[in-house]
Formats: structure tokens, C-alpha cells, sequence
């Protein structure tokens, strides 16, 4: 039993599923929306419910394990990276496989079972979220290429509701991508120097602090804007219009902590991302109902 509640801690570590809140209040935000424009209702039914959690969590699952084994090169050098399960050896590179192997089929298994425009989609997604791990060896575009996986969740989403993609899903895909895009550059300032070292290709290295901050900020203003057509799209009301402004309120205050104190980016990118996420699942909710 000790032995399977340490695996079980180490892939914890290795997925960091604690992040989990950046995807899933997305998904349930298109699929909401979706229920509530397609059927009148925004609750949608437990099985897709259930449908819906496994193939978020899978495809998670999926998209952080075949990062890390691909990334194990790069993770082994640098000291904030080094105690990593699947560099420590704590988790195996064999192992690793598996659990990768597992999850996308756990992933398109679930998608067969929602429709069959999820069962198709699913295989360009594995192959999106995987390829976002090569990005960082040749491109500064590996950042918005994180935002597209992030983007993914909203379109699985009104396609699990409704089987099709709809404008308003695209627009919050849209938003997603420049949000995620964002304030991974700013979390991507911990390793400018090792990133810079190592060849890496991320915005930090390429360019410094000031215009990291910059384009990041660039981002987030281009997230705000298609968070505000994804509102106009779907129809919403006041309260999710609301919860917009708010959102873009936590996006500038993320932004001030980074400027004054590097140390107090894990707050910035965790703590007020995590909040971000639910918050604006509430108020859409609230301007649903």
C-alpha cells in the first residue's frame, strides 16, 4: 500500500494535476454554453459529464507525460527541473511509455463513446498536444503552441455537447491560446538564463525581460478582446460580461507581481491563473441561468 500511495504521489509530481484548473473550468464553460444554446438547459447529463472528465484528464494526463519524456534532455541540467520523477528515476523511461500510450488511448476511447466528431478530432488532438514539446528546440512560437493545446478544451467541449464547432467555441479558443500564451512567457522568466545556456527557443531567452513582459501583455490584451466576442457569439448577458472585466483585472495584477518580484511567479501563474479560470466559469454560469 506505501509503495502504490508513492507511485501514485510521484505521478501527481510528474503530471502536476493541481493544473488542471487552467483546462477544465473552459470545458465545462463551452459545454454550458453549448447544453444551454442547443437543448435549452445548461446541464447537460452525467454520462457526458463523466465522458467529458475523462477525456480532459486523459488527454492532460497524455500531453504532460510525453512532454516530460521528451523534455528529459533538457530538464536533467537545469536545477529547477532536476528532481522531476522522470529524470530522478523515480518513474522509468519504460514506464513513462506506458502511462503515455494508457492515456491516449484512454482519451479516444471516451471520445468514440461521446459522438463521432469527438472519436475523429481525437487523434489531430493527441497529435497537437504531443507536438508541442518539440516547439521549444526551434521556435519562439512554442508558447502560443501551449496556448493551442489550452485552446483544444473549449472546442472538445461544444463538440462533446453538440457534435459540431461553433463560432463562439473558436472565438473562446482564440482567448484560451493568447491566455495560456501569456502568462507562460512569464513563467518561462524562471529559466531565461538556463534557456539561453541550452539553445532553447523561448521568448525570454530570445529577447529579455522587458520585451517578454511586453509581449506578454500584448497577449493577454488580445485574450481579453476574444473574451469579449466569445460573449457577443454565445449571446451571454451582464454578469458574464461581468466576469470578463474581473478577469482582465487578475490578467493586470498577474502582471504587477511578476515587474516587482521574479521570486513570486509561481503565485502569479498558479494562485491567480487557478482563480481565474473558476471565477469566470461562475459568472457564466450565473449569466446562463
Amino acid at each position: 500500500m506505501t509503495k502504490l500511495l508513492q507511485t501514485l504521489r510521484d505521478i501527481n509530481e510528474l503530471i502536476v494535476f493541481k493544473h488542471s484548473v487552467f483546462a477544465l473550468p473552459f470545458i465545462f464553460v463551452a459545454m454550458i454554453v453549448a447544453s444551454k444554446l442547443w437543448n435549452g438547459s445548461m446541464w447537460f447529463g452525467w454520462g457526458l459529464l463523466f465522458l467529458g472528465v475523462v477525456c480532459a484528464v486523459s488527454a492532460r494526463n497524455f500531453a504532460m507525460a510525453f512532454n516530460r519524456y521528451m523534455d528529459e534532455d533538457i530538464d536533467r541540467p537545469n536545477p529547477r527541473c532536476a528532481s522531476r520523477p522522470s529524470v530522478d528515476g523515480r518513474i522509468g523511461r519504460s514506464n513513462l511509455i506506458l502511462f503515455i500510450v494508457g492515456n491516449a488511448l484512454v482519451f479516444v476511447i471516451a471520445a468514440y463513446f461521446i459522438n463521432s466528431l469527438a472519436f475523429w478530432l481525437s487523434f489531430p488532438f493527441l497529435l497537437i498536444l504531443g507536438g508541442y514539446s518539440l516547439f521549444k528546440r526551434f521556435s519562439a512560437l512554442a508558447h502560443v503552441a501551449l496556448g493551442v493545446c489550452q485552446g483544444l478544451a473549449p472546442i472538445a467541449g461544444a463538440v462533446a455537447v453538440t457534435g459540431e464547432i461553433p463560432l463562439w467555441s473558436l472565438l473562446l479558443a482564440c482567448a484560451s491560446t493568447f491566455w495560456v500564451g501569456g502568462f507562460d512567457i512569464l513563467y518561462s522568466l524562471q529559466d531565461m538564463e538556463y534557456d539561453k545556456k541550452a539553445g532553447l527557443f523561448s521568448i525570454p531567452a530570445l529577447y529579455g525581460k522587458d520585451a517578454s513582459m511586453f509581449i506578454s501583455r500584448l497577449f493577454h490584451g488580445v485574450c481579453v478582446i476574444f473574451w469579449f466576442l466569445f460573449a457577443v457569439a454565445a449571446g451571454l448577458g451582464f454578469f458574464a460580461y461581468l466576469g470578463i472585466v474581473l478577469s482582465a483585472v487578475i490578467l493586470w495584477k498577474e502582471h504587477r507581481i511578476v515587474a516587482a518580484d521574479f521570486s513570486k511567479i509561481d503565485r502569479a501563474f498558479f494562485t491567480l491563473n487557478g482563480y481565474l479560470g473558476i471565477m469566470f466559469f461562475i459568472f457564466v454560469w450565473i449569466s446562463l441561468w
